[in-house]
């Protein structure tokens, strides 16, 4: 057990965790516009940069949930009190090492999307054993979708450890109807526990929306940074820093998030 003075704990750099969700055609992946590129690493998992095409950021494609984990131990470090046998161990940093070292340099990781990442997520688990029946030996859906739901919020709480690194997560926002007629807004996802805890992981949530406040001109895009909000789009915010409504730049939010007095 280590006891980090006050001192030490506000010298050390800490990045925010982001949930940024957003309809399709908004311009999630376009952020990346307005964040510093030579810190930045883009985590391409479903293939929707055509609006970034001219930009120099470095990127790694993802199309496999091994990779995922291992881009994982590398940004955040080993649990080390992991067992040799489980991702995320000693043992799993050790064995990814080379190239991936270069993942320190990077201060702001994007994931885009986790919704795309959930898919591979689960075509992970339902290839697993416990995704059959040990008596049938068919397909268990529950098995599946319980191992989606433990590797998913495990790889999340991981990179939240990332203490000194920003860590955007990309979703798709949609409007779901329940049997009751009862609308609501919500992150899609495979899986519906991932899409439950990861609020409640992250720093901030964040939706990325066309706005109109029914003043007669146009919507206009825009950060809902906050809850509860005349749209009931999903929001929170953990620092306390931000306004209802802010300015759709990531470079300036990341800013106002973890500057420190006297910067």
């Amino acid at each position: 057990m280590q006891i980090i003075s006050a001192d030490e704990r506000l010298r050390e750099p800490r990045g925010a965790k982001i949930l940024l969700v957003g309809p399709p055609g908004v311009g999630k992946t376009s952020l990346l516009r307005t964040v510093k590129l030579p810190e930045s690493l883009f985590l391409d998992i479903d293939a929707g940069d055509l609006s970034v095409l001219d930009l120099p950021v470095d990127t790694i494609r993802l199309d496999d949930w091994q990779t995922a984990r291992d881009v994982a131990v590398q940004v955040a470090g080993p649990n080390k009190s992991f067992p040799p046998t489980l991702p995320y161990s000693q043992a799993h940093f050790e064995a990814v090492g080379g190239v991936l070292q270069k993942l320190d340099q990077y201060k702001l990781i994007y994931v885009d999307s986790i919704t795309a990442l959930s898919r591979a997520a689960f075509r992970y688990a339902e290839q697993q054993p416990e995704a059959y029946s040990e008596r049938t030996g068919k397909k268990d859906t529950r098995g599946a979708y319980g191992l989606l739901a433990r590797e998913m919020i495990l790889w999340l709480n991981h990179l939240q450890h990332a203490r000194a690194k920003h860590v955007v997560f990309v979703g798709v926002l949609e409007r779901v109807t329940d049997e009751f007629n009862v609308a609501t807004w919500q992150l899609q996802c495979e899986g519906v526990k991932t899409a439950r805890e990861l609020p409640g992981i992250v720093d901030q949530v964040i939706t990325y929306q066309f706005l109109d406040f029914g003043d007669g001109k146009p919507p206009t895009r825009g950060f809902v940074c906050t809850s509860p909000n005349p749209w009931g789009y999903p929001a929170k915010d953990r620092s306390g820093r931000l306004e209802q409504i802010e300015e759709p730049d990531l470079g300036k939010l990341l800013t106002k998030l973890t500057r420190k007095p006297g910067d």
